[in-house]
């Protein structure tokens, strides 16, 4: 079977580098057509050069990554910083890079790499904010037909919201987008806080990453070092959720994962609930499935993956 041709588009963000850093270990998998940034954890400056630093880390600096939208569709851009640290990557020390951005704008680099493709033959893979997303399907329409799934991290219901009382981090930042993509016919998997938030980096798991002795495991190790800081106090957790890894582990063993197919709708007027995933978890109302909406993981399985696709690294 040939690899799932995918774009990744990110605002990393230390989750972000290691989903990175597992699809571009998984080539038998997943064959990464481009990156593409979008503001959202830090702002595009940062978000663009931290692809480029992780593409380098990883030795594959023939992905070509873009630099898109730096703000929201409607509002101000809201950050991360406290989570992530000033860089979005606070943790290792990487060298700034050497690899260039593309000239294209990834909105124009999604629009005609998805205008090309034969109906149904490429998977957006959206791991921050989705206003790149968005405004391709808002300025091409058409192509939503090239698109087989789209993959993405954000959301909750169980585990209502990081960012607010009631929304995820990357919805809130752009519940405009978000609205878009939901409502665009698109098949859409949902990697929820509720999935995210099973998968944690223990002692032990981070050891193994250590325990590789490669530059990648030891720079990941070092990330998840410093972002657990903020979950552990937060929710008195044994460590930090790997969230964005969640997608990429998907397109490589979606046995791993375990979800139902629901209504998700994305509140866009109230300021109280913005950006919340309104999920008709219990099928409490006649709107259709729109969503795979992914609730519970294999962790052991996640991390043994992880840490095996890691080490070829």
């Amino acid at each position: 079977m040939s690899p799932r041709k995918i774009i990744i588009d990110t605002d990393p963000g230390q989750d972000d580098a290691v989903a990175i850093l597992l699809a571009l270990a998984s080539p038998k998998e997943i064959d990464v057509l481009g990156i593409t940034c979008v503001a959202g954890n830090v702002p595009l400056a940062l978000t663009s050069k931290n692809a480029l630093m992780i593409c380098e880390l990883a030795g594959h600096t023939d992905v070509p990554v873009f630099a898109g939208c730096d703000r929201p569709l409607g509002r101000e851009l809201v950050t991360a910083e406290h989570v992530h640290g000033e860089t979005g990557l606070n943790g290792p020390t990487l060298p700034d890079p050497y690899m260039q951005l593309q000239d294209q704008h990834a909105v124009d680099f999604i629009i005609e790499t998805l205008r090309a493709a034969a109906p149904k033959s490429i998977t957006l893979c959206p791991l921050g904010p989705l206003t790149n997303i968005a405004t391709a399907l808002q300025r091409a329409p058409e192509i939503a037909e090239a698109v087989d799934e789209i993959v993405l991290m954000g959301g909750a219901y169980f585990e209502v919201g990081n960012i607010t009382p009631t929304a995820e981090f990357n919805i809130y930042v752009d519940p405009q987008a978000a609205d878009i993509v939901f409502k665009s016919g698109i098949s859409i998997v949902v990697m929820s806080l509720d999935v995210t938030h099973k998968a944690l980096v223990t002692p032990p798991r981070n050891e193994a990453f250590r325990a590789l002795g490669t530059p990648v495991g030891k720079a990941v190790s070092e990330m998840t070092d410093f972002f657990e800081r903020f979950d552990k106090e937060k929710y008195g957790s044994e460590g930090a959720p790997l969230h964005d890894p969640c997608v990429t582990a998907y397109l490589v063993d979606p046995t791993l994962f375990k979800g139902r197919h629901i209504n998700v709708e994305i509140e866009t007027q109230s300021e109280l609930t913005m950006g919340m995933t309104v999920a008709d978890w219990w099928g409490v109302t006649d709107r259709p499935a729109n969503a795979l909406f992914i609730k519970d993981i294999d962790a052991d399985g996640f991390f043994t993956l992880l840490t095996e696709r890691l080490s070829r690294l």
